[in-house]
Order: structure tokens, then sequence, then C-alpha cells
């Protein structure tokens, strides 16, 4: 038995495909983490927009519960990159998400 496909998210992201790193240090020694679109989505709409995560969830198209587990993953792996001096790649929307 499969998973059930991933519903499609609203996102607006407009920085994908860009990666933010600690400077001086070349890009091949870093160790990366990716950021998905529904991740910087949801931190963008809860921590920069001051929205909770039920009207972050609606303007995304997902449950509140989806977006908390959403924004769980998505500070986690910022302080994980900020704390520990990884590099943070943001990436691009998959064309295939809710196939």
């Amino acid at each position: 038995m499969s998973p059930r496909p991933k519903k499609t998210r609203n996102c607006h992201c407009r920085f994908q495909g860009q990666a933010f790193k600690p400077s001086g240090i070349p890009m091949p020694e870093l160790e990366k983490l990716t950021l998905y679109p529904d991740e910087l989505e949801a931190v963008k709409l809860c921590d920069y927009d001051r929205l909770n995560q039920g009207e972050a969830g609606v303007r995304m198209g997902v449950s509140r519960g989806t977006v908390q587990r959403t924004l769980a993953a998505a500070r986690k792996k910022i302080a994980e990159a900020l704390s520990q001096g990884k590099a943070l790649i943001l990436a691009e929307i998959q064309s295939d998400m809710g196939e």
C-alpha cells in the first residue's frame, strides 16, 4: 500500500534555488541542509507575517496540524544551520508535487 499523495501547497516563495551559508567557507566544504518551499512559506507566514498556524494553513491550503509540523521541521533546520555553521539551501518547487 503506497502513501497518500502529498497535497499541493500554496507557496509564494521567491528565493528558490538560493543558498545561505557562513561567510569565508567555500560551499563544497559545508554540510548542506535543504529547506523546502512549504517550510519557507510556513516560517514566513507564522514568524514574519505573524499569522497564527490556522490562518497560515488557510493561506497554504493545508490543515493547521500540517503547518505545525512543517514549521517545526523548518525551525529545526534553520537553528541547526545557524548554530552549527551549515549551508541552508532553498529548494525549488517540484512540478510533480501533488500528482
